[in-house]
């Protein structure tokens, strides 16, 4: 065996060593990816509980309810969301102040594209008075120091570090699904839902690159193998 073919068979075997780790690696992120779905589709079938009576542990994920008073003049416009049609628009994130002097951010649905202006008027300005709200509680995008980033009235995530509110936030905000008193606008929006994600697709690309490096070695070994045997003998 020629010491070209050595280094390349080397070379072949380091690659699909690789490929396949990264192929099982793949597979042990989808395991804990369902490990994970599970848990929270379980918390999603447990009933609504009132978000006071939650440790801050146990909020993420669960279907909540919360009584208190909107706060628009501390609202936000959540930008660049799409409607259940498809349509481009925006989000109207409102605080809601608890009996406790605790608020949460309510994610209280989808609005037109026009509107980027809080407080949000007309149909889907907040109501006046006691309101009681249920959803699902999320974690935000981000929680900034309240020092350092300013809150813009127009904004790109949901950020719980805010610094311009007067009450203490909860470390959740809650996507709106149903409220008392009703609106028609903003128009509620769906819960995500939890998928396994793009593991088991790039494990089977991982093994697939394993399988071509090899694969491709040996035809390159085999058909230089097969030139160096057709070639004809120099005679002397």
């Amino acid at each position: 065996m020629r010491k070209r073919h050595i280094i390349l068979i080397a070379i072949a075997a380091i690659v699909a060593f690789t490929c396949v780790r990264l192929g099982f690696w793949q597979l042990n992120r989808l395991d804990g990816r369902r490990d994970v779905n599970a848990m929270l589709e379980q918390r999603g079938a447990e009933a609504a509980a009132p978000i006071g009576s939650l440790s801050p542990d146990a909020m993420p994920y669960r279907h909540v309810t919360a009584t208190g008073t909107y706060d628009p003049a501390h609202e936000q416009i959540l930008s660049g969301r799409t409607s259940e049609e498809g349509n481009p628009g925006n989000h109207v994130l409102t605080p809601l102040v608890l009996g406790d002097g605790t608020a949460v951010i309510v994610d209280r649905g989808w609005v037109r594209l026009e509107t980027q202006t809080p407080p949000v008027g007309g149909a889907a300005a907040a109501p006046n008075g006691t309101v009681t709200v249920t959803g699902l509680a999320l974690p935000p995008d981000q929680v900034s120091n309240p020092a350092v980033d300013p809150s813009p009235a127009l904004a790109t995530r949901i950020d719980l570090g805010r610094g311009d509110v007067p009450y203490r936030l909860l470390p959740v905000y809650v996507l709106l699904q149903g409220q008392q008193p009703v609106q028609a606008e903003p128009e509620i929006v769906a819960p995500p839902g939890f998928d396994n994600g793009p593991h088991l697709s790039y494990a089977i690309q991982w093994f697939s690159f394993a399988a071509i490096a090899v694969i491709g070695c040996l035809v390159l070994v085999v058909r230089d193998g097969r030139g160096n045997s057709d070639t004809p003998a120099t005679v002397p």
